[in-house]
């Protein structure tokens, strides 16, 4: 039986990229993590492994949280709309409300097969894809798999 080392990361909120384009109305935070979301985390953790391709460090992770939030984001187009008024021409960029769902109170919870590892994630945070919503450690466990 190997021993594995579980971190504990929780934040108050979480936005995980969605599937569904930004010029949808209404876009809901993927409820799980893909594998390049997981590549992404393991990359920040362990910076060394940045030439690599594929998850080398992380075994396994589970995502939990205790409900998701309905939130009105303003968005702009990624262009830009010209009009001709007398001899001027005006730019804009038009908005939008989005409506985003948001994960409340995301634990994640990451497996490492070595302490080294483990005790090297435990002390740095990670991100759900965006910079803003940052989960901090807040504990650190070893398990019999």
């Amino acid at each position: 039986m190997n021993k594995l080392y579980i971190v504990k990361y929780s934040g108050p909120f979480g936005f995980i990229k969605p599937w569904t384009a930004v010029r949808d109305s209404e876009t809901f935070s993927q409820q799980f993590l893909t594998p390049s979301i997981v590549e992404g985390i393991e990359k920040k953790l362990f910076p060394e492994l940045l030439d690599e391709r594929g998850i080398r460090r992380i075994l396994g992770h589970r995502l939990s949280y205790t409900q998701i939030s309905q939130q009105q984001e303003v968005i702009q187009t990624r262009g830009w709309n010209s009009t001709k008024k007398g001899k001027q021409i005006l730019f804009e960029r038009p908005t939008a409300i989005l409506i985003r769902g948001i994960l409340l109170e995301p634990v994640l919870h990451l497996a490492f097969l070595t302490k080294e590892d483990a005790e090297k994630a435990f002390v740095q945070h990670i991100c759900l894809c965006r910079n803003e919503d940052i989960l901090m450690p807040v504990a650190m466990k070893n398990m019999q798999n």
